[in-house]
């Protein structure tokens, strides 16, 4: 029922009250500099006041652990460091603490493939067979994979659950092989609906291997990290095991390296708040992809049920009357964070947490600043 009332609200906030004065792209399919309207002194007084309220009253009262960003128009509204890397040795969070971004990473890891898609080096409709010859599962394409329709299994449960893999770290070829060998059993029939499943992403991580001719985290640091700028970003992989850094329960206990850690695609991202927001910028400035690949990557694919919650290529949406929200959360033992992305009003909310807090998730809501809404409930958290 809160989660109702909060899109009942944000819908209404948000529809109610788009802006006319938003920035623009001087051409929708160039590589052009973001064009902002710039924001008046006035007006930013007004919404960084509103920001800092909101998140006094969501998260700081809520024992927040973390980092947050909060941007219009190209304009930093917020940014703020609150809490302990490590609660134990006390030491403070800074702005080149990384964080996990568990499934945040996926929006990553999505727009690494329609990368190569743009450069003519995979299709989005090749079967996984074009890749993986010796998959068990036929009639699965790249496309489902990024859209979650391929009716796969979850890596997460049935390696977790074998013997063998309880006293092992897994890598993603680990993962590959085990599907090979064991097949588990598939959860549904390709593309008849949408199912929320990490194998997907851990295989397409696999697939940009298979194209690039690179590792994984060295694709992402030469292709996407290293040109950003994204100095404090990188993919964590079993070569760092002996580096991990836990994130934490509430009572402060750290979450110790499990089996399945070490696989990436689907999570395993690290990154700072600050990166994160040149992330955002490189989108909105076609940096990454075109303006056109990026339209085809956040295109609702799950149509089966009406809803306003969707899911396009990498990124969940949220299909409002009159605009449409970009965004992923992201969820991984006491690592949780919000990358929330309101393209018709300019604005980002960026909220990464090592220390297990639901409240983080209503982190969204300060979304409903930019449409002077009235205060609402929080929502289900979605990672």
């Amino acid at each position: 029922m809160k989660s109702l009332l909060f899109f009942i609200a944000f819908i209404a906030a948000l529809s109610a009250c788009k802006q006319k004065d938003i920035s623009k792209i001087s051409s929708p399919n160039s590589n052009k500099e973001f064009s902002y309207r710039k924001l008046t002194p006035d007006e930013k007084e007004t919404y960084k006041a509103a920001v800092e309220h909101m998140y006094d009253s969501i998260l700081l009262k809520h024992a927040f652990n973390g980092s947050i960003l909060v941007a219009k128009n190209g304009e930093v509204l917020l940014e703020d460091y609150h809490g302990y890397s490590d609660p134990v040795t006390k030491e403070a969070i800074s702005p080149s603490t990384t964080f996990h971004l568990a499934s945040v990473s996926k929006t990553f890891t999505g727009m690494a493939i329609m990368k190569l898609w743009e450069e003519n080096k995979l299709k989005l409709d090749d079967s996984l067979q074009v890749f993986f010859p010796e998959f068990p599962y036929t009639g699965i394409t790249v496309r489902m994979l990024l859209s979650h329709r391929s009716g796969l299994p979850n890596y997460v449960y049935f390696m977790s659950q074998d013997p063998t893999w309880r006293r092992k770290i897994a890598t993603n070829n680990d993962m590959l092989q085990f599907m090979i060998e064991k097949k588990p059993a598939l959860y549904g029939y390709p593309n008849r609906g949408f199912h929320y499943c990490n194998t997907n992403f851990a295989l397409l991580a696999l697939i940009v291997e298979k194209v690039s001719g690179q590792p994984f985290p060295e694709y992402m640091k030469n292709t996407i990290f290293t040109p950003l700028g994204m100095t404090h970003t990188f993919v964590f992989s079993k070569a760092d095991s002996a580096n991990y850094h836990p994130s934490f329960q509430p009572n402060n206990r750290p979450f110790p390296l499990e089996s399945i850690d070490c696989i990436y695609g689907d999570k395993n991202v690290y990154s700072t708040v600050r990166d994160m927001y040149l992330w955002d910028q490189a989108i909105y400035n076609n940096r990454v992809v075109s303006h056109a690949t990026y339209e085809e990557a956040t295109k609702p694919y799950s149509l089966e049920r009406p809803s306003i919650h969707n899911y396009g290529l990498g990124w969940r949406l949220m299909m409002l009357p009159n605009t449409k929200i970009v965004y992923h959360n992201g969820w991984w033992h006491g690592n949780n964070t919000v990358f929330t992305r309101l393209v018709d009003d300019t604005a980002t909310i960026i909220i990464l947490s090592n220390k297990f807090n639901k409240a983080i998730y209503a982190g969204m809501k300060i979304g409903t600043v930019f449409a002077n809404s009235k205060k609402t409930e929080p929502e289900k958290p979605l990672d």
